[in-house]
C-alpha cells in the first residue's frame, strides 16, 4: 500500500492533479497497485488565511509517505519568494531530494521550435543538483537602498554532494542504456573554485566507469548544442543554478513547459513530482490548462516506486494521446484539461 502525499497548491495546481490522479487510478488497477492519497492544504490560500506556508507538524507526516505529488507554487496575492522558498526549497532541501530529474523528450504529434529535429532527436535527460549552490541561502546585503549598497549570494558545493549526484548520473546512464554517454556542464573556465569541485570530482568518479563515455560542455556552449544538436545529449549532470535555467530551455525543444515533468528524488528518502509549470492563476478553473507534465510526473512517481510496467503504461498512453494531433500542449478551449485526462486514461 503505497501512501502519496497531495499537495495540489494553487492556481492551475489543483486542476492537473486531478488528471494525474485521474491516470493513476485506472493504472492502479490494470495492474493491481495499492495506493491511498492524503491530501494537504498547503499554499497560497492557507497562507493568506493563517500566515503558515509548510508547518514542521506537515513536514514530519511527509517524512513518512512513499511519495509526494505536487501541482504548482504561486500565488498572485503572496510575495514572490515566500511559497516557493517555504514549499518547493524546504522540502527540497528538508527531505535531502538531492536530484532533480528532468527528461527532456519530444514526444510524436509535439511542435518543437527546432527545425528539422524531430522525437529522435530529443531524448535525452538532465540530471540537477538539488540541494546546494546559491540555493542554500548564504548571503546578505548592506547599504541597502543607497548608491553604496552591496549584496552578496554565495554558491557553496561540496565533495559529497558533488560526488552523489554525479555518481547517480553515471549509474543513470549505464541503466538508460541508450548512447551510454555522460556530459558535465558547469563553467570552471570562469568559476575556478566552486567549478574546479566538479571537474575533478567528475574525473575521479568517471574511472569506476570506462564503459560510458564522458564528456564536458561549458554552460553556455551548452545552451548552443541544446539547439543545434540536441542528438549529441543522453545524460547531462550539472550544478543546481545552471540546471535551473537549462531545463527551462530543455522545456521549449520538447515542446513547451505544459509536457515538461520533473522529480526531486531522494534515493534512499521521500522523492516529489510535480509538472515544471508555474500556477498560471489567470488560467486557474477553466480547464485550460495542459496536464500531460503532471500526468508524466505520475509516470515519474511510479517508475521510481518501482513499478515498471505500470509506468511504462502510462508513457505509451501519453505519447499515444499526443499522436493523435487533438491534444494542446500549452493552453487549450475550455474543458481540454479535463479531456486530455479522459483520452490519456483511456489509453492505458
Amino acid at each position: 500500500m503505497y501512501k502519496i502525499a497531495l499537495l495540489p497548491c494553487d492556481g492551475i495546481g489543483p486542476e492537473v492533479v486531478d488528471e494525474g490522479l485521474k491516470v493513476l487510478d485506472v493504472v492502479a488497477r490494470k495492474f493491481d497497485l495499492k495506493y491511498e492519497t492524503i491530501p494537504y492544504d498547503i499554499g497560497g490560500d492557507r497562507y493568506i488565511k493563517t500566515g503558515e506556508v509548510l508547518p514542521d507538524s506537515v513536514m514530519e507526516e511527509l517524512r513518512q509517505v512513499d511519495a509526494i505529488y505536487l501541482g504548482a507554487v504561486g500565488h498572485p496575492d503572496v510575495q514572490p519568494g515566500i511559497l516557493e522558498h517555504g514549499i518547493l526549497l524546504k522540502l527540497r532541501f528538508g527531505l535531502d531530494q538531492y536530484v532533480n530529474l528532468r527528461p527532456v523528450k519530444l514526444y510524436p504529434g509535439v511542435d518543437t521550435p527546432l527545425k528539422d529535429k524531430g522525437p529522435e532527436d530529443i531524448d535525452f535527460i538532465v540530471v540537477r543538483e538539488n540541494t546546494e549552490d546559491m540555493y542554500v541561502g548564504i548571503g546578505g546585503s548592506m547599504k541597502k537602498g543607497t548608491p553604496d549598497e552591496v549584496a552578496t549570494q554565495l554558491a557553496v558545493y561540496t565533495r559529497k554532494g558533488t560526488e552523489r549526484i554525479i555518481r547517480y548520473a553515471f549509474e543513470l546512464a549505464r541503466q538508460r542504456a541508450k548512447n551510454n554517454t555522460i556530459t558535465m556542464v558547469d563553467k570552471a573556465n570562469v568559476l575556478t573554485h566552486g567549478h574546479d569541485l566538479w571537474t575533478r570530482t567528475y574525473a575521479e568518479v568517471g574511472r569506476e566507469y570506462a564503459d560510458i563515455t564522458q564528456e564536458h560542455a561549458f554552460v553556455d556552449a551548452c545552451c548552443m548544442w541544446f539547439v543545434k544538436n540536441p542528438e549529441w545529449f543522453d545524460v547531462i549532470v550539472t550544478t543546481n543554478m545552471f540546471g535551473d535555467i537549462i531545463t527551462d530551455l530543455g522545456a521549449m525543444i520538447q515542446g513547451g513547459m505544459g509536457v515538461a515533468a520533473s522529480g526531486n528524488i531522494n534515493p534512499e528518502g521521500v522523492s516529489m513530482f510535480e509538472p515544471i509549470h508555474g500556477s498560471a492563476p489567470k488560467y486557474a478553473g477553466l480547464g485550460k490548462a495542459c496536464p500531460v507534465a503532471a500526468i508524466a510526473a505520475v509516470q515519474m512517481m511510479l517508475e521510481t516506486l518501482g513499478e515498471a510496467d505500470a509506468a511504462l503504461a502510462v508513457d505509451k498512453a501519453i505519447t499515444a494521446a499526443l499522436a493523435t494531433g487533438k491534444v494542446p500542449t500549452t493552453t487549450g478551449p475550455e474543458g481540454s484539461t479535463q479531456q486530455t485526462g479522459d483520452l490519456v486514461a483511456s489509453l492505458i
